[in-house]
């Protein structure tokens, strides 16, 4: 799989939420956008990783 652009690996059956936590990232301060798409978090837990995914994940900045 590619995230922001590079190759990843995981272990099949790999959900999007187990994914960022291996990647050391909260996933409370991320938006994910999945094979080209905003993947809104209600679908999260539901979305098993595939070998051929493509994700950009940003992580939510505020700030005034």
């Amino acid at each position: 799989m590619q995230v922001n652009g590079e190759a990843h690996t995981c272990l099949p059956q790999t959900t999007l939420p187990q994914l960022l936590v291996q990647m050391g990232l909260n996933p409370r301060l991320l938006a994910v956008e999945y094979n080209g798409e905003i993947l809104h978090r209600q679908f999260w837990d539901e979305t098993e990783i595939k070998p051929h995914d493509r994700l950009e994940i940003v992580t939510i900045v505020g700030g005034g």
